[in-house]
């Protein structure tokens, strides 16, 4: 047999080749080291393909679930602001109504300073205490009386005679205004406001209403 000097062997990825050299020739042997072009083909047609959601991309009923859940998270959202709208225009208006309510607190009424201004301003306080009179019954004793003069005084009658003089716009005594005064008006007899409603209470307590005396009382 032929002597063998050199043995060669060379390596690819797919394909290894010996090559034995001998005494005056060469040999070539080569060697597949990977599979055929066939089996390659053969091998990636039977990979099975995956789903498109596996690969990271959202399938129709994904992006449908994502929309609905967009959806309802504005909706929410919007609910929300609504309520808190709502709830603000209350507070708003809650305050509005307060202030306009300290403002009418804090601001007296005015009353004319005359007869007309005296019946309706005790008319007011006669309405906050409950006790009974109208302006027609008011104004009706106050001219028989004494004729709108706040300060008119009776020197003759019993009252008189016994040392305590009716007075006022509806001739009122001492002890009758201290008994039947009402608590914030002035405890001054002839004043007109506090000399109407004592007398106006009085009546109230003695006849039902002042508008049920026709004379004296």
């Amino acid at each position: 047999m032929p002597r063998i000097s050199t043995l060669r062997i060379t390596r690819s990825h797919k394909i290894a080749t010996a090559v034995l050299v001998a005494a005056g020739s060469v040999t070539a042997i080569t060697a597949t080291g990977g599979p055929s072009e066939a089996q390659t083909t053969a091998t990636r047609s039977s990979v099975s393909v995956e789903p498109v959601a596996a690969a990271g991309i959202p399938t129709a009923k994904d992006a449908a679930e994502k929309a609905a859940q967009e959806n309802a998270a504005k909706e929410a959202a919007a609910k929300k602001a609504t309520a808190k709208a709502l709830a603000e225009k209350e507070r708003s208006e809650k305050q509005a109504a307060n202030r306009s309510t300290e403002r009418k607190a804090v601001t007296p009424k005015k009353y004319a300073n005359n007869l007309d201004g005296w019946i309706r301003e005790s008319l007011d306080i006669m309405e906050k205490k409950n006790i009974p009179g109208s302006y027609e019954g008011l104004h009706r004793n106050i001219m028989r009386e004494s004729s709108g003069n706040p300060n008119a005084v009776n020197d003759w009658d019993i009252n008189a005679r016994n040392g305590i003089p009716s007075k006022g716009l509806l001739q009122v005594i001492q002890p009758t205004f201290d008994a039947y005064h009402v608590k914030g008006t002035p405890k001054n007899l002839t004043d007109p406001v506090a000399n109407i409603t004592a007398a106006a209470n009085y009546a109230a307590d003695r006849y039902g209403s002042i508008d049920n005396v026709d004379s004296a009382y």
